[in-house]
């Protein structure tokens, strides 16, 4: 069995690569200016931070509202092969799947109180 593969980045003199298979780097494509909220003063960088409909704070009943996400544990499981491929199957977060699977599982089995 093999392990999921993890792309490596580098940041060399402001530019981003991306380690290729071949140890060799090619640099990182992509429309994101990284450098620029460095060029910014605090004030520009704030105002544009709170203009963004997506960045905006949450208030105290939006933090009271929030759920908090269990801890996860990595573990070694073994799994029948068929199992497995047929998560693997259904696309990418597979591990996900199986764990939102267990969880069902726990809720409706764990004994109350």
């Amino acid at each position: 069995m093999s392990e999921p593969s993890m792309t490596q980045a580098f940041l060399v003199q402001g530019q981003f690569y991306i380690m290729q298979p071949d140890g060799s780097l090619r640099p990182a494509k992509g429309s994101t200016d990284f450098g620029r909220p460095s060029d910014m003063s605090d004030a520009a960088l704030t105002a544009e931070a709170e203009a963004d409909p997506d960045a905006r704070p949450m208030t105290d009943e939006e933090w009271g509202q929030a759920v908090k996400l269990p801890h996860k544990r990595y573990i070694h499981l073994g799994v029948d092969d068929d199992v497995l491929e047929w998560f693997k199957a259904l696309g990418r977060s597979y591990q996900t799947r199986i764990n939102a699977v267990l969880r069902r599982y726990y809720e409706a089995h764990r004994k109350e109180g």
